[in-house]
Order: C-alpha cells, then structure tokens, then sequence
C-alpha cells in the first residue's frame, strides 16, 4: 500500500482505495497517523472517523478544490499541547451519499412519512445508513483496532462530518453510543427533516454523562436555514442533562458560509473539544 508523507505535519496518511465492504458499496478509506506514531512503537492513540473523506487532506481530491486541512490542525493541536493527537480515518463519499447520510429510522418514522417519499423520488430510493454504519462498526474498526494502535474504547473513539455528515455523525453515536464517545456535527442539515429530526434526533440521544457532542453553524448560504432547528435541538440538549461547555457545545460562526472553506476555518475547535487532554 503507498504511503504518502504529508510534509506539514510529517503525519502519514495512507490510502486502502477499495475497502470491501458487506452493508455498502466499496470505497476509499484514507488513514492518518500522526506525527511521531512511527517512532514509538509502545504509544497508542484515539481514534476520529471522518465522512467525506476525500475532502479531508488534499484538494485535488475535494469537490470544492479546498480540503479540510485535517492534517495540519490536528499537528498545531499537538505542538500546542492540546492533545496527544488521535488517528483520522477519512471515509470517502460515494454518489449514494444523501442515501448513506440520512438517518434512516428517523426517515421511516411515521412523522417523517412525507419526507420519506419524496426523499426516494429524488435520490432514487430510501437512505442506506444503517448499512454504513454497519459497515464502519463491524468491518472498519475492527481493521483499524487490528491494523494500528489504537485506543479502541467508547471514551477514545469519534466521529464527525459536517452537513449531512453532521447527521450522520450524531445518528452514529444514538445508534452506537457503546461504541462512539464523542460526535461533531459541523453545519448540521437540519433541514432534511426539520423539526421531525430534531424531534427524533433529541429522542435517540443517550443519557448525558458519557458522550460529547459538537455543533456548530454559519449565518450564510445554506447554513442560513439551520439556527431555529438547533436552538430547538439545544433545548433538548439541555433537558437531557447535557452541560452546554462541558459534554456538549454549540457555535454559531457569523458570516461563515456552508463550505469547506469555512469548515476548514474552524475545524481545530470541534477536533480540541473531541480530542483535547482532560
């Protein structure tokens, strides 16, 4: 397998270009350990699992041209001392990502039942999420706990995205919250479903105590539409026991607008939340 060098941050990421999978179709998985994980064989680390993976590290490979610059935070977070860093696994989209992306129990609940069929007459069919998970639950980490060292608990292991993938992110942790200790949801689509999401999404969390979940959102473009639904999801968040600083976190980011750009700005404050030192 190549191993690309990212001379940044001297991290190494390296591509597994066709991951095999039994719940969805085969995709790209990229992996970054970061600086040093070469140089000491005894030192494990936690784990973030990213969607859209190929927006993550290098943009000729982003839709926008512009990548998140994953690499290069995390490296400034460790030379900070914010944290001792964390492998990243970036899942590569695929053209059935709205279907991968949706959460699909909230879909097939019966307040969501308008949504449900115009959502399969425009993305030609009902979500696949459940089989994505599936898939990085019972096929990914498992390669990856075997594959590298890991800190494969709940308490050292994450996912995030943004958009959609912010959706993805907090229904991977309500469906595995034994397995996902943290979730960041970076302009979080709430408009896929509005407040019947916000209704499901806030039904399914798990009791506070035990997870971390970011959110974040722009006053531009797309982001735009997101502030009323996540004001109503912090109301939630609030009744659970979720302590707004401590387990859970909610920005809003004025000006910022719905793209990689502007997620790449911001991206260290989501990764310190998840990842930084008690």
């Amino acid at each position: 397998m190549t191993k690309r060098t990212l001379l940044y941050s001297n991290g190494v990421l390296t591509p597994y270009p066709k991951f095999v999978s039994n719940h969805i179709k085969p995709r790209q998985v990229d992996v970054w350990t970061p600086p040093g994980y070469e140089n000491d064989s005894t030192k494990r680390y936690a784990v973030i699992y990213m969607h859209d993976g190929n927006n993550l590290f290098d943009p000729k490979y982003s839709f926008t041209k512009i990548d998140w610059g994953i690499d290069e935070a995390l490296a400034r977070l460790i030379e900070e001392g914010v944290t001792d860093g964390a492998i990243v696994v970036g899942i590569w989209n695929t053209r059935r990502r709205r279907r991968e992306y949706m959460p699909e129990k909230m879909l097939l609940s019966p307040e969501a039942a308008p949504y449900a069929k115009q959502f399969a007459r425009i993305h030609g069919g009902l979500p696949l999420s459940d089989g994505y998970l599936k898939f990085m639950v019972e096929e990914l980490k498992p390669f990856i706990d075997a594959t590298y060292r890991t800190l494969p608990d709940q308490a050292h292991t994450s996912i995030m995205g943004s958009s959609m993938g912010g959706l993805i992110s907090l229904y991977a942790l309500c469906e595995y919250p034994n397995i996902f200790g943290g979730a960041g949801c970076l302009s979080t689509h709430w408009s896929a479903g509005k407040m019947a999401m916000v209704e499901y999404m806030s039904h399914a969390l798990p009791p506070s105590g035990q997870h971390k979940i970011y959110f974040d959102f722009g006053t531009e473009t797309l982001d735009t539409e997101y502030e009323p639904y996540q004001q109503q999801m912090d109301l939630r968040m609030q009744a659970k026991g979720y302590q707004q600083g401590k387990d859970w976190l909610t920005r809003k980011f004025e000006g910022a607008d719905h793209s990689e750009a502007a997620w790449r700005a911001r991206v260290d404050i989501p990764l310190q939340f998840l990842l930084g030192k008690q």
